[in-house]
């Protein structure tokens, strides 16, 4: 596998744009599309959340209900959230006006809202926005960038990603656009993900794939511990490469779920480390758990931890902050066989052993702490499991941009 440079257009057969709708913000791209030239098979994983967005609701639908997906249409600003049946009236007419532009079945056409909670769509403009995105789509490298920055609300950068690997000497490629700064939390699921693919597989097997990996990858980020109304990820797969269909069990199944993890935790990780007013990324990443559930149960507790994320912030090397986290955790140690290090591209300090804070050097400790990635390592001597969680730091500007939100 190789990182190659494109985003969510790069797999054969997929086009992208992004434009001006004038949903709610000025002068800027606001809507997206995403098509493919052949019917694609489609996973998601969708918000925990028991208020569920209208656009969660008709992807749910189609993902379990249609025999393919061939296109995506993304507005931002406002989530059509809390919106009832004129709400979902509206993810229906979005999709017909698609379908009559493309020339494929409404149930073919997902759909995908970020943004004001409460609010309704003003389906005039994303009626004519879909028509410009129709006519706009292509399969150069502007389109897909234009795409992934029309889906941004609050994120400071576009995030995408393409990827290619080989299977039995077809090169397969994996393409991926996400946005989410704030209200990430994710549980199944992201803020909003979409990955495309021209590999052959099976809905099932791709489903399968993109299930588990999701338990380590995007279920494993926090920025402020809200789990969003909206959160979606979707995979499609044209089968455009004309590989040999991938099949569990193979050594091509073991290289395809690698790249997808890749993919995946690269896009989580720039998620956790945009989140709203954040300075820094934080991970977590606790090894020798007795099980890969207790090691990841104590890693999120730290990255989800506001003490924790303040003192980030303040480069302050308050190490009791980390070991609280994980005691209220609900995750298994002994806190006088642990061992606790601070990371950086400087070295490794050991802060905290055997029930006691070692005599580490505060000011050095400080200067960890104020890298761009702070790396927080637990050692807890229960077994061989270990997982990674990803946060932000938490700083003045988060309170700034929730306070006004929606003026």
């Amino acid at each position: 596998m190789k990182v190659i440079d494109g985003g969510i257009n790069a797999p054969i057969g997929f086009e992208a744009a992004g434009i001006e709708a004038g949903i709610k913000y000025e002068n800027r791209k606001d809507m997206a599309i995403i098509y493919s030239q052949k019917p694609c098979v489609a996973a998601g994983t969708f918000t925990s959340n028991i208020v569920k967005a209208a656009p969660v609701k008709w992807d749910m639908d189609i993902v379990n209900n249609s025999p393919y997906a061939q296109a995506v249409i993304v507005n931002t600003g406002i989530a059509n959230a809390g919106t009832g049946r004129e709400g979902m009236e509206y993810c229906k007419e979005t999709a017909e006006t698609a379908a009559s532009e493309l020339g494929i079945p409404a149930n073919a056409v997902l759909v995908g809202s970020t943004g004001v909670i409460g609010a309704q769509l003003p389906i005039d403009r994303i009626r004519a926005g879909v028509k410009k995105l129709a006519s706009a789509r292509s399969n150069d490298r502007q389109s897909g960038t234009d795409a992934s920055k029309a889906i941004m609300t609050t994120d400071t950068v576009n995030k995408e990603l393409a990827v290619a690997l080989e299977i039995k000497g077809r090169t397969v490629t994996i393409g991926a656009m996400s946005k989410g700064s704030g209200m990430i939390h994710p549980n199944m699921c992201t803020m909003l993900g979409y990955v495309t693919t021209d590999a052959k597989i099976s809905k099932e097997t791709l489903t399968k794939i993109l299930k588990e990996d999701v338990v380590d990858t995007y279920n494993m980020i926090s920025v402020d511990g809200d789990t969003s109304t909206n959160d979606t990820l979707l995979v499609l797969a044209n089968g455009m490469a004309e590989n040999e269909e991938i099949i569990e069990g193979t050594p091509e199944y073991e290289e395809f779920k690698e790249a997808l993890h890749y993919v995946n935790e690269t896009q989580a990780k720039r998620l956790a480390g945009d989140g709203e007013g954040a300075n820094a990324l934080i991970e977590c990443k606790v090894i020798n758990a007795d099980t890969k559930e207790n090691a990841r149960i104590l890693a999120k507790s730290v990255i989800c931890s506001s003490l924790t994320k303040a003192a980030v912030f303040g480069h302050d090397a308050n190490w009791g902050r980390i070991l609280c986290a994980l005691g209220y955790s609900g995750g298994r140690f002994d806190p006088e066989k642990m061992e606790l290090y601070y990371q950086g591209t400087s070295g490794s300090m050991l802060i905290y052993k055997d029930g006691a804070g070692t005599d580490y050097s505060e000011e050095e400790a400080s200067k960890l702490l104020s890298e761009k990635e702070v790396r927080f390592l637990v050692n807890v001597k229960m077994g061989d499991a270990s997982a990674i969680a990803w946060g932000c730091d938490l700083t003045y500007d988060y309170v700034k941009i929730n306070a006004d939100y929606r003026s």
